[in-house]
């Protein structure tokens, strides 16, 4: 028997929630506080990545962060400050920081993102989508011996966990990409990797859900939740009150906040990126990311899309030009014949990714409260998971088999 489904949040989590819960027979309601057409999911690198098995909190993570700290333009920023919810984070960061983590997380990664780039094709192709897609492979690549080592280190990984990888020179490099100039040593090829372009892929959602009979309530920001027993009864945003049987906190990097009104307090930190686009032509046809710079180079439909940066400073849209120039310097280092111009970088947008402390999301229940589901943390990978986490949104609520093992995702799990 369907239920009723209040899921918060419009982005590619919510989204992909509200698809699979309604393709299981349930009601479902979008609330998003945003109307619907910027952020995260929008500004993204378009990746559907399963070579990006290694969680943000990585073995020296904390440590390049802390070198990092005074410099404006480094590929990551943490901005230190007294508050308490981000000093928790902080110390539960620190502690994931390990080898031992690393090798826990990888064949979780590995799974949701795999299943996520079958199910994202298997949408398009059901639903008779327009989205771009395509399976070109992802390309890294380096500047420097160093960096080219730990590709390579990062190469194995990816192959003992059954994906398609390998390194690659500098004549490798000129037959993938043979079309424009690359200053590189070489570097490494993920041919698992497949790209999109993120926004396409949102409209034709929106349309399709709206069409299907999915309710949506934009610009409608939720201001509390009512909880009875254990369980909520009613969501209240600025205008409205609506009640239903199930709920989905899907709302990004502000779900931190939401879930402290079930007595939750869910260790989440915002980490800001930006994106530039330029509609000239750049000759790049493959996917790549800059290894030192930590820059992603994506090839969409009609324009070329350069990301990058690791912000981790609270939730603000501010747009930090020295970031932006940064990504841009990059991109003119590794492409000499590609130089973005004041224009492009004026229209810089940004995007806040919603970071757990040990880089995994939060997929499930927690036992504060037996009618939310909690679908966030994705950190960098929301594009690459989100398809998978819908799915597993909808098996739980549902009461299915999950589709796959959600115990790494645990929300109520210890750092």
């Amino acid at each position: 028997m369907g239920k009723e489904v209040v899921v918060i949040g419009g982005g590619i989590i919510g989204l992909c929630s509200a698809y699979y819960l309604h393709n299981e027979g349930h009601q479902v309601v979008v609330i998003d506080k945003s109307n619907m057409d910027a952020g995260a999911s929008y500004v993204n690198a378009g990746y559907l990545s399963p070579s990006h098995i290694i969680p943000l909190s990585a073995p020296g993570v904390m440590k390049k962060g802390l070198k990092w700290m005074f410099n404006p333009s480094s590929p990551l920023y943490i901005r230190p400050r007294l508050n308490p919810d981000f000093l928790k984070w902080a110390w539960a960061f620190n502690k994931s920081c390990n080898a031992e983590h690393v090798k826990r997380s990888g064949k979780a990664i590995r799974d949701i993102s795999v299943l996520s780039q079958e199910l994202f094709q298997d949408i398009i192709k059901t639903e008779k989508f327009n989205s771009h897609y395509e399976k070109k492979g992802l390309l890294m690549l380096c500047q420097t011996e160093e960096t080219l080592w730990e590709e390579i280190q990062m190469v194995k990984k990816a192959i003992s966990l059954g994906l398609s990888a390998k390194e690659v020179s500098v004549n490798d490099i000129k037959q993938i990409e043979s079309n424009t100039i690359i200053e590189s040593i070489g570097g490494t090829y993920f041919e698992c990797d497949h790209h999109s372009t993120p926004h396409e892929f949102m409209i034709d959602m929106k349309m399709h859900l709206k069409k299907v009979g999915v309710s949506f309530f934009t610009n409608e920001k939720v201001v509390d939740l009512e909880i009875q027993n254990g369980t909520i009864s009613k969501v209240k945003t600025q205008n409205q009150v609506l009640s239903a049987d199930e709920f989905v906190l899907a709302a990004g990097s502000w779900s931190a906040f939401l879930s402290k009104k079930i007595g939750l307090k869910l260790l989440l930190q915002a980490g800001k990126g930006y994106r530039i686009n330029t509609q000239r032509e750049t000759k790049i046809k493959v996917p790549a990311i800059l290894a030192e710079a930590k820059v992603a180079v994506t090839p969409m439909n009609g324009f070329t899309r350069f990301a990058g940066t690791m912000e981790i400073a609270g939730i603000s849209d501010n747009i930090n030009n020295i970031r932006v120039n940064a990504i841009a310097k990059a991109v003119n280092e590794y492409y000499p014949e590609v130089e973005l111009n004041k224009e492009e970088k004026q229209e810089a947008a940004s995007g806040l990714r919603p970071l757990s402390p040990d880089g995994l999301p939060y997929i499930g229940k927690s036992l504060k409260c037996y009618n939310l589901t909690i679908a966030t943390g994705h950190a960098m990978m929301g594009w690459s998971m989100g398809t998978a986490t819908g799915k597993l949104v909808s098996e739980i609520i549902s009461d299915r088999q999950s589709s796959l093992d959600l115990s790494p995702f645990h929300i109520d799990r210890k750092f």
